[in-house]
């Protein structure tokens, strides 16, 4: 069965590809339609974007589509940034600028606890909705450390590691992260939708 994923983020979409590796499933992403304009993320909630790109996208071309957005929620910040993550330091800005931004807006302060957390989002060509969310607590340092990963993957350290996501390869951070957790939600929820669903069209 052929499932879209909405989003022309290539490391996002890499992550999701590796997870659900061993499924049975062909993935396709946004990129295997530009003619499909980007889903304008305007929600106020991560909830609402996942819901909003997932439909979106499932009308347009008629397949079902997985909408997902994530955002890092900083208790000292009152759950910043949160839905604005991607854009915390400016529109179109980089992961360099970001990172900056937080570091700046948390210097001196003690509490360094947050969490990632993703919310994903199942619809079928008619718009009908499900999701999950995956959370992943864990702390902010006061430095970046590591070369990989990406956004804020430097500064986060999980609650069950003393690495950032950024010092663990791409099989360690996608077995404990907020999106593997929604992702392994996912999978056990949305199965039997997606193969009654398969089993209709055969």
């Amino acid at each position: 069965m052929k499932i879209l994923i909405a989003t022309r983020n290539a490391h996002k979409l890499e992550e999701i590809r590796a997870i659900f590796k061993g499924e049975g499933l062909e993935i396709c992403s946004a990129f295997d339609f530009p003619t499909v304009p980007d889903v304008v993320e305007d929600g106020e909630t991560l909830e609402e974007n996942a819901i909003k790109k997932a439909v979106e996208m499932a009308m347009a071309t008629g397949f079902w589509t997985i909408g997902d957005d994530s955002g890092l929620e900083v208790n000292a910040l009152g759950g910043a940034p949160g839905v604005y993550s991607a854009r915390y330091a400016g529109e179109m800005c980089s992961y360099e600028k970001n990172n900056e931004k937080l570091l700046l807006e948390l210097a001196g302060v003690a509490d360094r606890s947050a969490q990632f957390r993703t919310v994903l989002s199942l619809s079928n060509p008619k718009g009908e909705v499900w999701t999950v969310e995956g959370i992943c607590a864990g702390r902010i340092i006061e430095s970046l450390r590591g070369e990989g990963g990406f956004g804020y993957d430097p500064l986060f350290i999980p609650s069950e590691s003393k690495c950032t996501f950024a010092e663990m390869s791409a099989d360690e951070k996608n077995r404990i992260s907020h999106r593997a957790k929604a992702l392994e939600k996912a999978k056990k929820e949305w199965s039997s939708i997606l193969k009654t669903s398969f089993e209709r069209r055969k």
